[in-house]
């Protein structure tokens, strides 16, 4: 039997309710979360959230993967993460009234992960950077890496050609592509260059996770490296 594919109302109702909202959100940063962090994540009880995790699971919006006695759940695709991306911009703006920006929202503008790659302000600036140094190119939606950026790159340890290859029979992923942020309302860098830059970024100490949250710490040696070797103008 052919799948039922959920209509635009169905998936709106899905979003709407603002423990599954919650839930959606905490995965955005790319790492898959059991239930019981789900539910504390979503403030309900963890029969609640089975309830809610199911209904985002058949309406295509996460994926479950099963490993021992435990169920993790993830974003089910790229699409999905767009598509949080674009309702917190556009709630961003509609809500005229909302509470003067605290501490964790600061944080979050100012540094975190958009599923695999960098957003907020720091996503931004070094997207400018490499644009502005002729190492990439951004259009309203596709974007391209120059040779002076395939070397820049490969000077800091990215090897774009494995980037290019083909993954377990699946076609490799669109290389360079802009995101819309949806707190600075311009684009940073995703695509397989945008995960890979997120990757190396943590894996060479540059960024640190903060716990609980999306939020990213720019360490010393990332302000020193991103401003010295990118040319980004961080704040």
């Amino acid at each position: 039997m052919e799948a039922v594919q959920p209509s635009l109302a169905e998936v709106a109702a899905l979003v709407g309710n603002p423990a599954r909202a919650n839930m959606l959100t905490a995965l955005l940063d790319g790492r898959a979360l059991t239930a019981t962090e789900l539910a504390y994540a979503a403030g309900v009880a963890p029969q609640t959230a089975s309830g809610h995790l199911a209904r985002l699971a058949t309406g295509g919006l996460l994926g479950v993967e099963k490993q021992g006695r435990h169920r993790y759940y993830r974003l089910a695709s790229l699409a999905v993460v767009q598509l949080m991306e674009s309702i917190m911009q556009v709630a961003s703006v509609a809500d005229v009234k909302r509470p003067a920006v605290g501490p964790r929202d600061a944080a979050l503008r100012t540094a975190r992960t958009c599923y695999d790659h960098l957003a907020g302000r720091l996503g931004v600036a070094l997207a400018d950077a490499l644009g502005e140094g002729g190492r990439i190119e951004l259009s309203t939606d596709a974007g391209l890496v120059t040779d002076a950026g395939i070397a820049f790159f490969d000077r800091i340890g990215i090897d774009l050609g494995a980037l290019n290859a083909p993954h377990g029979g699946r076609p490799a992923r669109v290389l360079c592509r802009p995101c819309l942020d949806w707190s600075e309302r311009r684009p940073h860098l995703a695509g397989g260059i945008g995960a890979a830059l997120c990757a190396h970024s943590f894996a060479r100490d540059w960024i640190r996770r903060l716990p609980g949250t999306r939020a990213v710490a720019v360490t010393p040696k990332g302000q020193r490296v991103f401003r010295e070797q990118f040319g980004a103008r961080l704040s």
